[in-house]
């Protein structure tokens, strides 16, 4: 149709949301990622996501007179709690199961062994990062010099980790990821290995 194009249907909260609170936190984060270019700080966008053998590929190039056939099953859900960088650099942890405040403070702990600088690290308002042992530890990880920015309501557009979490579910998985949950653990780790990569890089800015 002309005017139109082939593309994914998003959801959306931004009717929930302030639009000017929206707007400040969005021009704050910007202010960061140019420190960031600059040097002075490290900036990551923190956040979790979830994998299983029922696929995400909701659609695909095919031939007419033949159909792709992805298989799906149920399996334990494995998650990823990743922290990245506005130029692709990722550390990350998986685990089997779901996430809890305990095991994401461990991610932080050990995320905060590795900062070599002032770290701002962008968080949005899952239950795990307001619960009262994550508050605890953010006094600690300040005296690392780590800082938790916690994004406004509704804005998931502003955590540029849920573009990478895109691009691995719904590009960079292959099919056969789904045959098995041993094949899903060789793949997604795989790919999470070289994020950054020429294969597997994204331009956020």
């Amino acid at each position: 149709m002309l005017g139109y194009t082939w593309r994914r249907i998003r959801k959306s909260l931004k009717h929930k949301r302030d639009q000017r609170v929206f707007d400040w936190h969005k021009a704050e984060i910007d202010a960061f990622v140019q420190m960031h270019r600059d040097g002075y700080v490290d900036l990551y966008f923190a956040d979790a996501s979830h994998f299983s053998l029922t696929p995400s590929v909701s659609y695909a190039w095919q031939k007419k007179d033949e159909q792709i056939l992805v298989p799906a099953a149920k399996s334990i859900a494995m998650s990823v709690f990743g922290l990245m960088t506005p130029d692709c650099k990722l550390y990350s942890q998986t685990f089997q199961g779901t996430l809890n405040s305990e095991k994401i403070i461990g991610v932080f702990d050990q995320f905060a062994k590795t900062a070599i600088k002032q770290t701002i690290v962008v968080v949005d308002n899952a239950p795990v990062h307001h619960s009262k042992a994550f508050k605890a530890k953010m006094e600690q990880w300040r005296e690392q010099d780590i800082y938790i920015y916690f994004l406004p309501a509704y804005s998931p557009e502003l955590n540029k980790i849920e573009i990478l979490w895109r691009f691995i579910k719904y590009n960079w998985l292959p099919f056969d990821a789904y045959k098995n949950i041993e094949n899903l653990k060789e793949r997604l780790n795989y790919i999470l290995e070289n994020i950054g990569s020429q294969k597997y890089n994204i331009n956020f800015y």
